[in-house]
């Protein structure tokens, strides 16, 4: 048996199917704390371009949605997801067809669970995702979202603050969207950034505070009902939760 490491890349996951396809046993990770079974051999995986487009050439023949399903799963923030795609690559090939609607398959159910996650996660954000107005004039917005979904929301705040310079920051995997009305890009970047607030923005966080103060009555607590509302989760970088 051997365990596949990848990069985390999609190329570099394509790369590792090409690689791994025959071997029935053979395990696909990015995950370096991956426990490997006894009598596993690791093996470390280089990118290939051209391998990665004879793979995905193959699945379009197939099911020609299966790149952008995959493409989705692997933005999972599940350990396991290269392997859940490797083996939902392997039920594409195996039925020489497209198999997403085949949920009575453990493989498919695997692969649209993981996918679900994504594409929820990334819509839930399109309206949790607060920014603050920095003395620059710049709109900034962390978020740490359980999956790799920056640039599944980009279009929406490209086309909503199309006038607007502003900059999302995934301060979990440490990487930023600068877009400054023209054109965005995404680079690596620090998990603390150094904000200074503008005035207005932190007028308006006061006065946000103070009317959820107001509104929320002590002898009252209605934490449990918060939380069906809005998950825990995403009240990390909400003034209303943080700070006096």
């Amino acid at each position: 048996m051997n365990a596949y490491f990848t990069d985390g890349t999609e190329e570099g996951f394509f790369t590792a199917v090409f690689d791994a396809f025959r071997d029935r046993d053979g395990i696909v990770t990015s995950s370096r704390a991956f426990q490997m079974p006894i009598g596993c051999t690791p093996v470390d995986v280089a990118s290939d371009a051209e391998k990665a487009a004879r793979v995905k050439k193959k699945l379009r023949q197939y099911a020609p949605k299966s790149v952008r399903e995959i493409s989705l799963l692997l933005r999972s923030g599940n350990g396991q997801k290269e392997q859940i795609a490797l083996e939902y690559v392997r039920l594409i090939m195996q039925k020489r067809a497209a198999v997403s609607e085949m949920l009575s398959l453990p493989a498919v159910i695997a692969a649209a669970e993981e996918i679900k996650k994504v594409t929820s996660e990334a819509h839930r954000f399109t309206g949790f995702l607060r920014f603050m107005e920095s003395s620059e004039g710049i709109f900034y917005a962390p978020f740490s979202p359980d999956n790799d979904i920056l640039d599944l929301i980009l279009p929406h705040f490209m086309r909503r603050l199309k006038n607007q310079p502003f900059v999302i920051h995934d301060t979990l995997r440490n990487k930023a969207a600068l877009y400054n009305t023209k054109e965005c890009v995404i680079a690596q970047t620090e998990e603390k950034i150094s904000l200074s607030l503008s005035e207005r923005e932190a007028s308006f966080q006061s006065l946000w505070k103070g009317y959820y103060a107001s509104v929320n009555v002590a002898e009252r607590p209605h934490e449990k009902q918060m939380k069906n509302y809005m998950p825990v989760r995403y009240w990390k970088y909400m003034p209303e939760k943080n700070g006096p």
